[in-house]
C-alpha cells in the first residue's frame, strides 16, 4: 500500500510538472517579438529583432530607437554587393554622439547572411555603439570565428529587402574624407518600434 501511494505521488508530480511546462510554453509563445520599421526616403525596411539570440544588442538598438536617435541619420556607407551601413551620421556628415560601447554578441549562432542585420564596430571587438549594417549577400567572412570574433547579428529584414537592394546600387562618392557615401542622401526619417508584425 505504501509503495502504491508513493507511485501515485510520483505520477501526480510528473503530471503537475507537465502542466506547468505547458503553461510556461504558452506564456513564452505569447511574448511578442519586437519589430523595427526604418522609414526612409527610399521606402520602408522592416526588421525582426532577435532578443533571444542577442539580448544586449537588441536592448541597445531599442534604446537608441526609442530616443529618436536614428531619426534623420543617413546611410553613410553603401557598397554594392556587400552591405549598406547607417546609424551614425546626419545628412551634413556630422557624426552623432553615442552611448557607451556594448559587448559583442557575434558568438550567438547567427550568421551574416543576406538580409541579416549586424552591428558595425572598429577593430576593437567590444566597440559597437549605434551603427549597424544590412547584409546584401552572404558575408561569411564577417561571422564569428572566421577571421576574428566577427560582427554581431541581431535582426533580419522581413519586409523591404527590395529597398535595401535598391540602396545598395546607388552612386557613391567621397565626402569629408569618407568613401562610399551616396551622392544623393538616403535618410532614415523615423524608426517605428512595434510588438506585432507590421
Amino acid at each position: 500500500m505504501q509503495r502504491f501511494l508513493i507511485s501515485m505521488m510520483i505520477m501526480l508530480g510528473l503530471i503537475s510538472t507537465s502542466f506547468a511546462a505547458d503553461e510556461m510554453t504558452g506564456i513564452t509563445a505569447d511574448i511578442a517579438k519586437p519589430y523595427a520599421t526604418l522609414i526612409t526616403n527610399q521606402g520602408d525596411i522592416t526588421l525582426e529583432l532577435l532578443p533571444e539570440k542577442a539580448p544586449i544588442t537588441v536592448a541597445n538598438f531599442l534604446n537608441y530607437a526609442n530616443q529618436g536617435y536614428y531619426n534623420g541619420v543617413i546611410f553613410h556607407r553603401v557598397i554594392k554587393d556587400f552591405m549598406i551601413q547607417t546609424g551614425g551620421f546626419t545628412e551634413q556628415m556630422v557624426q552623432k554622439a553615442t552611448q557607451e560601447p556594448i559587448k559583442n554578441e557575434a558568438d550567438n549562432g547567427l550568421f551574416n547572411n543576406r538580409s541579416s542585420v549586424a552591428m558595425a564596430r572598429t577593430a576593437v571587438v567590444d566597440s559597437a555603439t549605434s551603427q549597424f549594417f544590412i547584409n546584401v549577400k552572404n558575408n561569411y567572412f564577417l561571422n564569428n570565428g572566421y577571421r576574428d570574433f566577427g560582427y554581431a547579428v541581431f535582426a533580419n529584414v522581413v519586409s523591404g529587402m527590395e529597398v535595401v537592394d535598391a540602396i545598395s546600387q546607388v552612386a557613391t562618392t567621397r565626402k569629408q574624407g569618407m568613401g562610399d557615401v551616396p551622392v544623393e542622401p538616403i535618410i532614415i526619417k523615423e524608426v517605428k518600434i512595434s510588438y506585432n508584425k507590421p
